[in-house]
Order: structure tokens, then sequence, then C-alpha cells
């Protein structure tokens, strides 16, 4: 089975692959840059504008579904134990990093999404967006400009032009 996992992407071209990155949470687009511009056979090899262009748009098609539906599935699965628990420790832990989004609102937002730390992406911007009452007409432009903006700096940073450090 992992086989055949495997031979699935190894025969996807490098842009999808580097889209499929960006898609995953915690990954997006701070993994998916810096994988796009490794040369093979670690990475895609591509050029910077390629993998940024890919990188965003990955990072961005989650993003609309979830401001529109995060409620409804967030009631439907609270129903259940597991889910309460999961869903109070994620709560809590995007509040604790959300201060910023929930003291500037927009411009908070678009900051969260920007940083390109660990648990800061375009995931957790819907989930503090929902969190903090912005909806997703002003939520989804905030959103978009943090994930242009972390692009950005995590193409200028895998390129060696800037040091994160």
């Amino acid at each position: 089975m992992a086989e055949h996992i495997a031979s699935f992407f190894v025969n996807l071209p490098k842009e999808w692959i580097t889209l499929i990155i960006a898609l995953i949470p915690i990954a997006e687009l701070r993994g998916a840059i810096p994988w796009a511009l490794a040369n093979p056979p670690i990475g895609g090899g591509l050029s910077w504008q390629t993998a940024y262009l890919y990188a965003v748009i990955g990072n961005l098609i989650p993003v609309l579904p979830l401001l529109l539906f995060f409620e409804r599935m967030y009631l439907w699965l609270n129903r259940y134990m597991v889910f309460q628990r999961f869903f109070a420790w994620l709560f809590a832990r995007t509040r604790k990093r959300g201060k910023v989004v929930e003291k500037y609102r927009a411009l908070g937002l678009i900051l969260f999404v920007a940083v390109p730390l660990p648990v800061t992406g375009a995931w957790t911007g819907t989930l503090a967006a929902f969190l903090f009452g912005i909806k997703p007409r002003h939520a989804f432009p905030c959103i978009a400009a943090g994930v242009v903006i972390a692009g950005i700096i995590v193409t200028l940073a895998s390129l060696g032009v800037i040091s994160l450090l």
C-alpha cells in the first residue's frame, strides 16, 4: 500500500506536489517553498517564481471552505467527547497565540498569518477568525494577504536573501 502511495506522488508534476504540501496543515507554504526550491532528488528544483505561485495557491485553497463551514463542522463534531477535548485544547492554544488577532482584528489576522512560524499560518488563521468573530468576507482577504507576505518571507529566506535566525 505504501509503495502505491509513494509511486503516485513520484509521478506527479513537481508543481502539484508543491501545491499539495502547501495544502497540508502545519507544513503549508512554510514547507512547500523550501521543498520546491531544493534540488532533486530532495526537492522539486523549481524556479522561485513557480514555487511561490503554487505554494500560495495551495495554501489558499482550503481557506474559504474552512471559513464558511468551520462552525457547522465544529457543532457537528463537538457532540462527541473526543472532539470536545480536542476543540478545547485547540481553541485554548489558538486564543493564547492569537492575542494579536483579538487586539487588532483584521490587521492582527494579517500579521498572525504572515509571520512564518509553526502554527501561525492560514489554517490557524481561519480558526482565529472563527474564534474572534471575524466574518468570512473580512477574514479571507486578510488571510490571503498574510499568505502572500509569508510566501515572500519564506521564499527570500529559502533563497538565502534574508535570515530568519
